[in-house]
């Protein structure tokens, strides 16, 4: 037979198209990746989870791709991730899979800044409000001063709410986070790092064989 993947033998790849054919057709026509996109990505997952002698990855290995390859290393925003893009938070399907290159590799601002925004507000409430505002900055500021770090961190919370809070209710909605992140897409991980680095990105392009993403003029 033709190996879809020469490091997998005969029956690993049978298996494989076994579980994914009908899968790849329809992952393919909802995301933006093309068939041979979707089949490489696939088989990358396909690999996790005969390591882990399972039909799906652990949130473990999601935890290392993270730290690894997406250069995010907040936990906390790991676990916001990992609840977004599964069901439950405790295992990563192939569509949950998808689901997180989709959103980390789109180019669509809407879809990067309604994301970031669920990530942000994924802690048990539906807005950003100062409470929650104020525990995503404490990371921020770290130093010998107790008092000084306080301040600092009162500072930036009053800042944050200065800018984003337009209507002045004490929440930051999601109208008012995109108005501004429209108009300052710097501004759009605002309470911490949610998707990769260009260079990460890139990394993980040649990695999983997204051609569409590696820069231009360069081969595999």
């Amino acid at each position: 037979m033709n190996r879809i993947d020469l490091t997998m033998d005969d029956m690993a790849n049978t298996k494989f198209l076994t579980l994914y054919s009908s899968l790849i057709k329809n992952l393919t026509t909802a995301s933006g990746f093309s068939s041979n996109e979707v089949l490489c990505l696939l088989i990358v997952f396909y690999k996790y989870a005969l390591n882990n002698n399972a039909r799906v990855m652990s949130t473990y290995q999601l935890y290392n791709l993270f730290l690894v390859t997406f250069g995010i290393v907040d936990v906390a925003i790991i676990d916001r991730i990992s609840m977004n893009i599964t069901q439950d938070g405790r295992f990563v399907t192939p569509e949950s899979w998808m689901r997180l290159f989709s959103v980390f590799f789109t180019g669509n601002l809407h879809e990067r800044m309604k994301f970031a925004y669920n990530v942000y507000t994924s802690a048990g409430t539906l807005a950003l409000n100062r409470e929650v505002v104020g525990l995503a900055i404490e990371k921020f500021f770290y130093g010998d001063d107790d008092d000084e770090i306080l301040e600092l961190r009162a500072d930036m919370c009053e800042f944050l709410f200065r800018k984003f809070d337009t209507d002045k209710d004490g929440v930051i909605c999601f109208d008012e986070y995109a108005e501004i992140v429209q108009r300052q897409p710097g501004l759009l991980e605002f309470l911490g790092k949610v998707f990769p680095d260009e260079s990460d990105k890139t990394l993980v392009a040649y990695c999983h064989n997204l051609e569409s993403w590696f820069p231009p003029g360069k081969d595999i």
